[in-house]
């Protein structure tokens, strides 16, 4: 878990600590991307050395400490900085900015522009000529912090870096101060530590959170009923009640899945049919091939990071409420989805599609900040959506059915345009994706607007960003030349943001 140093970071790390994290990052102010804005490099966040001692006390008072490892980063530049990290808490250290200058980064600070001079933070493959970097520089780099780090601890009288932890009583203040301002300054919370001499003072592998994987449905039901057909690739269908104790439900079977066959496998090759509530994160990061069917409705982040299987969800059959109408699955559906399908017979809550950057989904309503900074992949949304809809949208498209004819109102018209849908491989692509929907779910409102579809087509309307309607059809024109898809990908970048000057 990253956390950012600041006053009260303690109390995060402890929460996240008794969550189960296994490590805790506390990074400095100091460091960054050179993509990040200059307000975020020079106003965001505290040294390292405040927030690495208040988490590393923090979680020696609650008797936390020996059940996470804490790292640091933020401009670690030399051995010296690793020993004095070390005796403030820290076992392991994190470096980017000195690995990248000795990989040749000059800092002019435009990874974000495409126009690195060097080389480093690139896709222009003229500039990627010019990198000259080798993995041997990095390696002779970390040679001589690991060095001068040895060096420190031999003048300490210490012989290992676990001996070195939280050893805050081999630290004090320089005197005389380097000037009058940095006199005032009281170091006594960071040096005076008074947990110093507490037996378990750094990370111990026999504290380690148990995270009783072993009882997960995926571990004690899935995996046994489809262990014959995990082996062979072989059709299997399985069918459980489930539970919101029941946490992402499906994710560790994918792991094994993606493991043994990759990408490799036809939809619906392995099929789980749920009945109750899904508990958070339900069907998580599953992969191609693997299909999860919920009948009832589904906590937050449902399809987190789907990759590639397909998610159903839809009320029980025998319930007599209108499912357009109602929640059935929580917020931050779809979180970061990269491919897959999932089709939801009732509404989402806040935040679905953020990030979703390949999936497809179909939904009948979502909340507020709905496809907030969604990068590809398609949605339908066949229903309302609440606020600040397609916020920092740069990618992907969204066909909505506006009803109403309010969606103008809660659409962010920052980076989007909407209008209807009138050109004919979107209306085929709107049908077959609500056909789907339908197949998937038995879905009564799916089946209403196809029934009606002429009726229902000049309500729907299509959001997309400007830039990248603009990449799309440039990519096309390209192709349309010869150009293979990377050639004209390329192409087009730079007809749209260089001005045609490469």
């Amino acid at each position: 878990m990253k956390l950012v140093s600041e006053a009260g970071v303690g109390t995060i790390a402890a929460g996240v600590a008794k969550a189960g994290a296994q490590v805790v990052l506390i990074s400095g102010y100091d460091g960054g991307t050179g993509a990040a804005p200059r307000s975020s490099i020079h106003h965001a966040g505290l040294p390292w050395e405040l927030g690495l001692a208040e988490t590393h006390q923090t979680l020696i008072q609650n008797d936390l400490r020996s059940r996470v490892v804490i790292e640091t980063d933020g401009k670690l530049m030399s051995g010296r900085d690793v020993a004095i990290a070390c005796m403030l808490g820290a076992e392991e250290f994190g470096f980017a900015t000195a690995p990248l200058v000795t990989m040749g980064c000059v800092m002019m600070r435009v990874c974000n522009l495409d126009t690195c001079p060097v080389g480093v933070a690139t896709q222009n493959p003229e500039l990627r000529k010019r990198f000259r970097g080798k993995p041997e520089y990095v390696v002779n780099f970390m040679r001589f912090i690991a060095q001068e780090l040895r060096e420190y601890m031999s003048k300490l009288g210490v012989r290992t870096v676990d001996e070195l932890v939280g050893r805050t009583d081999l630290l004090e203040a320089r005197r005389p101060a380097v000037n009058s301002r940095a006199a005032t300054v009281d170091l006594s919370a960071i040096l005076d530590n008074p947990y110093v001499d507490a037996p378990k003072h750094h990370f111990d592998p026999a504290d380690v959170y148990d995270f009783r994987l072993e009882d997960t449905v995926d571990l004690k039901v899935l995996e046994k009923k489809l262990k014959s057909s995990l082996e062979s690739g072989k059709t299997a269908k399985v069918s459980l009640e489930v539970s919101s104790t029941d946490r992402t439900l499906g994710t560790i079977l994918g792991s094994d899945i993606t493991r043994r066959f990759g990408q490799s496998l036809p939809d619906d090759t392995f099929t789980i049919k749920c009945t109750g509530g899904g508990g958070q994160s339900f069907g998580a990061f599953i992969p191609k091939g693997l299909t999860l069917e919920l009948e009832g409705d589904s906590n937050d982040y449902f399809g987190k990071g789907l990759s590639g299987g397909r998610l159903i969800v839809y009320p029980p059959k025998k319930s007599t409420f209108s499912a357009k109408d109602n929640i059935i699955i929580g917020n931050v559906a779809l979180y970061g989805a990269t491919s897959g399908m999932a089709f939801i017979a009732g509404r989402a809550g806040e935040r679905f599609c953020v990030r979703n950057s390949g999936a497809v989904a179909v939904v009948e309503g979502v909340g507020d900040h709905g496809c907030e900074y969604m990068t590809g992949g398609k949605a339908v949304i066949l229903g309302p959506t609440g606020k600040n809809f397609a916020a920092g949208m740069s990618g992907g498209v969204a066909y909505v059915l506006d009803e109403h004819r309010d969606l103008y109102m809660r659409l962010n018209k920052a980076l989007v345009s909407m209008e209807l849908v009138t050109e004919k491989h979107d209306i085929e692509e709107l049908r077959k994706m609500i056909e789907a929907h339908v197949a998937a779910t038995g879905s009564d409102w799916g089946k209403e607007i196809l029934d009606h579809f002429e009726d229902y087509l000049p309500l729907f309307k299509k959001i997309m960003p400007h830039d990248y309607d603009r990449m799309l059809r440039s990519i096309g024109q390209m192709e349309e030349k010869g150009m293979s898809r990377e050639q004209a990908e390329i192409e087009a970048f730079y007809i749209n943001t260089k001005g045609g000057k490469r």
